[in-house]
Order: C-alpha cells, then structure tokens, then sequence
C-alpha cells in the first residue's frame, strides 16, 4: 500500500526546515493523513506513526524488532553507548546492572535528598522576589540528579559543571540531530559551544570515577552502584569508559525532563486557582506542618493527577527507531532498516485520545474522569523494554519538590501575557518570571 507523503518537502533538505520551523504544529498535523505518514529528514525516508495502536506497536508489541534511530545515532559520537543508545544484548545487560541503583529502597533514600534540595531552593528566596522559576528548576534538577549520582567532595565539582554545561549539550545536541550531517562540521557558535561542554563535561566525570575507583567505598550514591555492579553470567563490571556513558546518559535523561516538568506544573497550577487550591488542600491535610518523605507520595493523588496532566501537555517531541527486521505496521510493510518517528507530544494531543487537549484538566487522570488512555496514547517515559529505567525516580523528585515548594510559596505569575511553548527535543517555556507570596 502507497504511504502518503506530507506536505512542505524542500529538495535535499526534505521536511527538515519545516519541522524545526513549526516543530509540534507539523507533527501534530500529521495524523489528517493516516496512520503512517512519510516524511524525509534531508533525502533520508522516515515513516512517521500517528496513532497510539501504532506507537505501541512499535515500542512494546514489537520492540524487540526495532532498535535506536538515526537521530540517536547522531549522538553516539558525543554521549558513548549509554542506556539510552544502547541496543540488543549490550542493552540488556547494561539495564540489569543499572536498575537495582534504582530500586524502591534507593529512590526512597535519594527522597531525602530531593526534599533536602527542594527546601533548600524555597528556603533562598525571598517574600515578594521575582524568581525565574524555569532557571531555577533546571538548578534543583542538576543538584538533585547530582548528588544522586555523586556524593562525594570531588562530586561537587562535577555538579557545578553539570549546571554549566549540560543545558548546552542538550539543546544543540537536538540541533545536530536533526540536521544533514555536513552542518555539524561547520565552524559556528553553537558547535563550538557544544564541543566544548563534551570535553568539559568528559573532563570532570573521568576524574569522579577515578577518585572512587582509589577510594572503593560504597557512598550510597548511583556512581557507587554502578562501580559495584556485576554481571551475574560473567561476573564483570562496567568499564571507565561504559560508566561515563552511563552517567552522561543519566544527566541528559535526568535533568531536562524533570525540570521542565516542574517548571510548567508550577505555570499550570498558577494560572488556575482552582487547581491551586486543590493542591494546597491535599498538602495541608496530607503534611500539615512537617516536610514530605517518601512513604506520603500515594496519598498526594490530586497533585499526582497535576503531574500526569503536566506530562502530558509538555512531553518530548519526538523519539525515532530503526526496525532491525520486516515489520508489518498496520497496512505498511517496513524493510529492514527503515527508520520510524513517533511524537509523544502528538501523541498526547490527539482529541480522540484526550478529549479537549488544549484543555489543562487533572480531573481527566482521576477513576471516575477515564484515568486510562489507551495504550500508546501516554507515553511520557517512553514505553516497552527501553521505557525510562529513572522514570519512578523523575516522578517521585516532581512531586517532592512540588509540595515542599508550595508548602512555603503562593507563585504568581509576573505578567499575564501567554508563556509560548519552544521546542528542542522538549518543551521549553519562552520565560516563566513568576513572583513568590509567602504562605502564612
């Protein structure tokens, strides 16, 4: 069966300069023309699936038959063959060795860790002060994923490079992925800049495993985990080398998504009172005056329905695979090797799904509201055998950090003009200055 090809093909470049011109819009758009819609990044065919049967086809169903795309390919060089890039045997292995770092025991003691930064972010503003509350959330998630992962003196350092340089890797890591191989070569700023963080970045994560390599004690954190791990089969451990692609993975993975994720919850909260006081009721009752831990997170369900709406509305993009074999997809036959995109904004946003999707409406994650979208519809950490393996720990620092922040501070929004939505690989608001009113 012929696969309809979208609109807006430019030659050579194919849909590329459209998708990074209009990114959610053209993605989103899509779906008029099927379920399997073919689009061309440069001259490269891709097939772009729309519908939540086919999105979880592709992750879960069949996932054994795909593996990382193109786009993920174009990172290698850059962030080695951590979890996220990783694929087949390698891939399970190092997903065995990784997951007990994140075990329920280890989130609830990195719990402490989170509620300890949080309050410590509240505790330095000040009543009245305007807080850019974007900037400020990509500071707690770097403080939180890294003293996560790295808890010793030399770690520190490590952490204050994080904060330097990980947003830079991030974002034009997202531009070379999308763009013809030549351009990644080109003597411009925002190569330069990107080059640069990778080399600081290797720099100071080398030196952290070294100094535990010296030191050998288990300091609770993810290094020590990972350092430890053993292969049942082999009994071997992860190299210099695979433990950096692991923790660079852990950093890229850990950091953007969640503190966007905070960012737009407070955003969403803000500009709807009702909402807002919901919220605060069930922080009332479920804390009264004492921090948050661990154990009280299945009691805050209204604020955790807030963050299922917020990760729905402000996912990632896009993710890509490759089928390693044929793959029937629905009427579409793929040959080995072809590459497949599927939008976890689009996702999210498709009425037929989520009905009024523009619409922010936590009720709609509660039993009696649905609460259970099919299959593919929701895919904020992915989904099948490569879904997030530090998605129970993204979930348990957004609300963490959400009611130890707001059990302190009302947060109103600086102007009422509307916060525009810019996409790299996530969501990014265009400025969230938002003024902080003590709580009596």
């Amino acid at each position: 069966m012929p696969v309809p090809v979208a609109p807006g093909r430019w030659p050579l470049l194919g849909h590329t300069p459209a998708m990074l011109r209009h990114r959610s819009a053209f993605t989103s758009a899509l779906r008029e023309h099927g379920e399997v819609v073919k689009i061309y990044l440069g001259p490269k065919p891709t097939y772009f699936v729309t519908s939540p049967r086919l999105a979880h086809h592709v992750l879960a169903t069949a996932g054994s038959s795909f593996r990382k795309g193109a786009m993920f390919d174009k990172f290698k060089p850059y962030l080695g063959n951590g979890l996220v890039l990783s694929d087949g045997a390698f891939h399970r292995r190092q997903r065995k060795l990784i997951q007990p770092a994140f075990h329920r025991e280890r989130i609830a003691q990195y719990a402490q860790t989170m509620a300890r930064a949080a309050a410590d972010l509240a505790d330095s503003w000040r009543p009245g002060e305007v807080r850019l509350i974007d900037e400020d959330m990509q500071g707690l998630a770097v403080t939180i994923v890294g003293e996560a992962l790295f808890s010793t003196e030399i770690g520190k350092r490590a952490i204050a490079e994080v904060r330097r340089s990980i947003f830079v890797v991030i974002k034009q890591g997202m531009i070379r992925a999308l763009s013809p191989g030549f351009v990644e070569r080109l003597p411009i700023p925002g190569n330069r800049a990107f080059d640069d963080a990778i080399e600081r970045m290797r720099a100071i994560v080398l030196d952290v495993i070294a100094s535990w390599r010296a030191d050998g004690t288990d300091h609770g954190d993810v290094l020590s985990m990972l350092l430890m791990a053993q292969d049942e089969e082999t009994g071997g451990g992860m190299t210099d080398q695979q433990t950096y692609d692991e923790i660079l993975t852990l950093l890229t993975a850990g950091i953007e998504t969640t503190a966007l994720a905070l960012a737009w919850t407070f955003h969403e909260i803000a500009r709807n009172p009702d909402v807002a006081a919901r919220v605060q009721t069930e922080i009332n009752g479920v804390l009264g005056d004492r921090p948050v831990d661990f154990e009280d997170i299945p009691k805050l369900t209204y604020t955790t329905q807030v963050i299922n709406e917020v990760l729905r509305m402000y996912p990632i993009w896009i993710l890509m695979r490759r089928a390693t074999e044929e793959v029937e997809l629905g009427d579409v036959r793929l040959e080995p090797g072809s590459e497949v995109i599927i939008s976890p904004h689009a996702l999210h946003f498709d009425p037929a799904s989520f009905p009024r999707p523009d619409r922010f409406n936590p009720d709609r994650w509660a039993p009696e509201g649905g609460g259970n979208p099919p299959r593919g519809a929701f895919i904020p950490f992915g989904a099948g055998v490569r879904q997030c393996v530090g998605n129970v720990f993204a979930q348990t620092e957004i609300v963490i950090a959400v009611v130890t922040v707001l059990a302190r501070w009302r947060l109103v929004p600086v102007s009422e003009r509307p916060v525009r939505v810019k996409f790299t690989s996530a969501a990014y608001p265009s400025s969230l200055p938002m003024t902080a009113i003590p709580r009596n």
